[in-house]
């Protein structure tokens, strides 16, 4: 979870971020310009809705202790996906390392470099293309200088093919199931369309307000 101010620090803009430590994919994401349990919840459905509910049992969730993470309606949703939490103690950050360096990597490749920012809508359309930039392009040195993507490509390929391998017609294939824990831009609206659109309306639906459609 990060914070920022824009146009002229009248107003501010956090963002929350859910990335999968195997691949190092962004799986969830939310802008919005207050701190509250929505903006970590809203993050949280996402990834849960970009994964599938039925692949999620048993993963490890990690965090840090902030107050989003510990609410009750956070915790009661990891529980009912089948995760279970691991949260750091305080004072040490073995359990949001890696959520700490890719918000290191979102403000120094984004927030900063295509700054001013003007509004909050700005914010959340440009988080929404260095997300796909970063899942889809973005070079990663952990998973052998590949993109999140491309990585979760090759490994599903490697073990379906190794499930056919033992088995007459590819019968009884294993399928892959996600593990899960806790920017120049140029990008076709298609590639990252219809997450930025489920986002904005997961967010919307608890104001009642009408979701965006970009």
């Amino acid at each position: 979870m990060t914070h920022r101010r824009f146009n002229g620090d009248e107003a501010e803009a956090w963002r929350s971020f859910v990335i999968d430590v195997f691949s190092r994919r962004i799986v969830g994401w939310r802008v919005s310009s207050t701190l509250r349990a929505e903006l970590a919840l809203d993050a949280l459905e996402i990834a849960i809705w970009s994964r599938g509910a039925k692949a999620l049992k048993g993963l490890v969730h990690h965090s840090d202790r902030g107050v989003q993470y510990l609410a009750i309606r956070y915790t009661e949703r990891l529980a009912d996906a089948g995760a279970v939490r691991s949260v750091g103690s305080r004072g040490d950050s073995y359990d949001n390392a890696l959520a700490e360096s890719v918000v290191g990597l979102f403000t120094t490749e984004l927030i900063r470099m295509k700054g001013p920012w003007r509004t909050l809508e700005q914010v959340e359309l440009a988080t929404a293309q260095w997300v796909d930039w970063y899942n889809q392009r973005r070079l990663h040195s952990s998973i052998g200088n590949l993109p999140p993507g491309e990585y979760e490509a090759a490994d599903y390929a490697e073990r379906d093919g190794s499930a056919v391998a033992g088995k007459p017609n590819g019968e009884g294939a294993i399928k892959p199931r996600a593990i899960q824990t806790h920017p120049r831009w140029t990008i076709s609206k298609p590639n990252c369309g219809a997450l930025y659109k489920y986002c904005c309306q997961t967010a919307h639906a608890r104001t009642g307000s009408p979701a965006n459609s970009q």
